[in-house]
């Protein structure tokens, strides 16, 4: 064992510098050529867009500056009921998809009908498109004229719920058959009950191995939110239909695309950071 003077007198050999130094360079390097040609790519893309016979009618009804500017204030109030809604539907979607996946996983005969019915509507939603099922939930149940009468956010959340909790709880479900059996074998075997099994066990590894796949899921629903525009939600995609009506310019839609494409970065950005960051822990043996 080596004393502390020693571990402080010590100093990388002149090769390993050299060996530092050259990596320094060999990735500064591949920096320089990478924004080169991303440069040059763009260059050309530019060039040959700017070229094109139609160019000018596009620029004028797509990119229109003062149109842009006018319509940024009414399609961000509607981007902050596209935000309300998607507060609510990831919460929802977590709870209902966690259910259906456990209902899944449920063991023994007796749970035949509960996982039948779990299976069934996973199958369902999963294969129904999303605008159809808001199409039907947004206006087929309101006129079954049970229910008093509610703003079509609510019918809108609804169908995004009913259709993003099908595929989480599929998810959710690879990931709880994806932990090794013997977990379930050494809790059972310390007394927890199936139940206790699932909450303390198998539920946080199962989640912890489809972190990537469910932080996916909620991109798609950041995106897909914006559909609840066809129910007559003045979302940001309403919002962007009406200044379109009124300018006939359909810079509106660009500028909303731009919000979404801001609201859904980030989590993008840290979709790819965890799943780098899971795959170098799964690589160094040091995840379940």
């Amino acid at each position: 064992m080596t004393s502390p003077l020693a571990d402080a007198a010590w100093q990388p050999s002149p090769l390993e510098l050299s060996r530092r130094a050259q990596r320094r360079r060999a990735t500064t390097l591949s920096v320089l050529l990478a924004l080169l040609s991303s440069l040059v790519v763009a260059g050309v893309l530019v060039i040959v867009i700017a070229n094109t016979p139609g160019w000018k009618v596009v620029r004028e009804t797509f990119f229109d500056p003062k149109v842009a500017i006018a319509s940024v204030g009414p399609i961000f109030q509607g981007l902050l009921l596209n935000i309300l809604v998607l507060v609510i539907a990831a919460v929802c979607v977590a709870l209902l998809g966690t259910l259906l996946a456990v209902l899944r996983s449920l063991r023994g005969p007796v749970f035949f009908p509960l996982r039948l019915l779990a299976a069934a509507y996973t199958d369902f939603f999963r294969g129904v498109p999303l605008l159809i099922v808001l199409y039907l939930v947004g206006f087929g149940i309101p006129a079954l004229m049970i229910f008093p009468r509610m703003p079509a956010m609510f019918w809108g959340t609804i169908a995004l719920v009913i259709s993003y909790s099908a595929y989480v709880s599929e998810v959710l479900r690879a990931g709880m058959e994806a932990v090794h059996p013997s977990q379930r074998v050494a809790a059972r075997s310390l007394g927890l009950t199936h139940g206790q099994t699932l909450r303390i066990v198998v539920i946080p590894q199962g989640v912890r191995k489809v972190v990537p796949a469910l932080m996916n899921d909620f991109v798609s629903m950041q995106k897909d939110v914006g559909l609840i525009s066809v129910l007559g939600a003045i979302d940001a995609v309403r919002a962007a239909q009406l200044q379109v009506a009124e300018t006939f310019n359909f810079t509106p839609y660009i500028v909303a695309g731009l919000f979404f494409v801001i609201l859904s970065w980030p989590m993008i950005r840290l979709t790819d950071v965890v799943t780098a960051r899971l795959n170098k822990r799964e690589q160094a043996g040091g995840i379940v």
